[in-house]
């Protein structure tokens, strides 16, 4: 309901055929996006860093395809959207480096790839391994925040500079993002990124909630 919402609000579309969505998480509730998409009958690209999380998607059939490759995840992003055929691909990775790949496309070929952008890392807790800087992979994450969780922080506190940084490049184009309600809004903004509304107070985002936005 949230991916067609999104469709019929930001895109006037009721058909979200060749239409892509972009977004992060296969964990726990976010693990439903991947099943999601294909529902909606979009491109659905979800990025995850855990690769137990991708496979046990993949297992239960909500998750249609692996690859830990942004060529083969662009191609196969490109194919489906212009077949128009409904796919669910995760990428085994850091979902900042598939933001930043997408503005890379658009660099290069003045292609927008992206319509839909979301995110379901888990914001709330994004200090404790409920989100994974760029800068490092996933193992070697998991080891610094036991051994030092200062230097963890401020390195999730650059990657979310950088996640929106992108965001923001892409969103510029055309590409409609909104906020999950994980607090990663709330977080970026925390961490310096830029989120804020032009022209409002301090306490509103230049991205809506799908709370109010889209299901309310």
């Amino acid at each position: 309901l949230t991916v067609l919402n999104a469709g019929r609000r930001y895109l006037k579309a009721e058909d979200l055929s060749g239409k892509v969505f972009v977004t992060s998480g296969l964990g726990g509730m976010s693990g439903a996006q991947a099943k999601a998409a294909v529902i909606a009958g979009c491109v659905g690209v979800i990025a995850e860093v855990d690769e137990a999380a991708l496979l046990k998607r993949h297992k239960q059939g909500w998750l249609m395809e692996i690859s830990n490759n942004l060529d083969h995840c662009i191609a196969r992003l490109r194919d489906a959207r212009k077949n128009k055929i409904a796919l669910s691909l995760g990428y085994h990775g850091n979902v900042v480096d598939l933001w930043e790949r997408l503005v890379y496309e658009l660099d290069t070929t003045g292609e927008l790839l992206v319509d839909l952008g979301s995110d379901q890392t888990s914001c709330h807790n994004p200090f404790s391994g409920g989100y994974y800087p760029v800068q490092l992979g996933f193992e070697e994450a998991k080891q610094l925040l036991s051994t030092n969780p200062g230097k963890f922080r401020t390195l999730v506190q650059e990657s979310l500079k950088r996640h929106v940084a992108a965001i923001n490049r892409l969103a510029d184009k055309g590409m409609f993002f909104w906020d999950y309600g994980n607090a990663f809004l709330l977080e970026a903004q925390r961490a310096g990124a830029d989120v804020e509304k032009r022209g409002a107070n301090k306490t509103e985002f230049r991205y809506p909630s799908y709370v109010q936005h889209i299901m309310g």
